[in-house]
């Protein structure tokens, strides 16, 4: 006896949006969180005012990374783009620089991914839309 062949199971996506603004905000939290050790070890300013800032800055992109998909958590996540772009202005002048350009790098891979995520959700929505039933590719 044989058995009847299943049919595809229908997985539900998870959307893109979400997974690259938490990716964004992941990457950027380790980044942030290495920039803090480089002036931990250049004792460019106070110890405690370094992890302070460094450190709770980090927490707060981690924390925030697991809100993107919930009400509020891309609005959140612009908010901490300012922050992390107010703590490079603090900086002495020697590291201010390249700090703002990597804010700047950052700033603009979370808006493209914010972008690409959207768009990318929408034609999956419209795919699903056009091909109800159907395993998508």
């Amino acid at each position: 006896m044989t058995a009847a062949p299943e049919t595809p199971r229908i997985r539900r996506k998870r959307p893109a949006k979400p997974q690259f603004a938490q990716t964004m905000l992941i990457l950027e939290a380790f980044c942030v969180f290495f920039a803090t050790l480089v002036a931990y070890g250049l004792r460019i300013a106070d110890p405690a005012w370094i992890w302070g800032v460094g450190g709770g800055l980090t927490l707060v992109l981690l924390l925030i990374s697991g809100m993107v998909g919930r009400r509020g958590g891309y609005a959140a996540g612009w908010v901490v783009q300012v922050w992390v772009v107010a703590a490079a202005l603090v900086l002495p002048s020697v590291a201010r620089g390249m700090a703002l350009v990597v804010a700047a790098v950052f700033i603009t891979l979370w808006a493209v991914s914010l972008r690409l995520g959207g768009r990318i959700d929408a034609e999956r929505a419209a795919y699903d839309a056009a091909h109800p039933g159907e395993v998508g590719p």
